[in-house]
């Protein structure tokens, strides 16, 4: 599988508020050292850990709407899961943007 088709997948299962995951993330202090980091190494851990990447996405969906639970569920995922988790969260708001203004 490529990393367009791994990553497309794993953006496609990333449903629900994104500001809520923005939130949790930020409040864990992950979304800054994220957006300071090279973003290529963390592109290229995804599609090794695609797996990984994807059951992160699941548990995220399975919140809903519950922030409280959102954030108990983020706290117990390991660092670096965390920091793939923004880089889709991230990419997924600036392709959302991408849309919005194109549109």
């Amino acid at each position: 599988m490529s990393f367009r088709e791994s990553n497309a997948r794993v953006l496609q299962g990333l449903q629900g508020n994104l500001q809520y995951v923005f939130d949790a993330l930020y409040e864990l202090g992950v979304i800054d050292p994220v957006l300071k980091a090279d973003w290529s190494q963390h592109l290229e851990a995804i599609e090794q850990n695609s797996f990984k990447v994807r059951r992160a996405v699941e548990i995220v969906n399975g919140c809903g709407d519950d922030r409280q639970k959102l954030f108990n569920e983020l706290g117990r995922m390991d660092p670096s899961t965390l920091e793939l988790l923004a880089v889709e969260v991230a990419r997924e708001y600036a392709g959302f943007h991408t849309r919005s203004v194109v549109h």
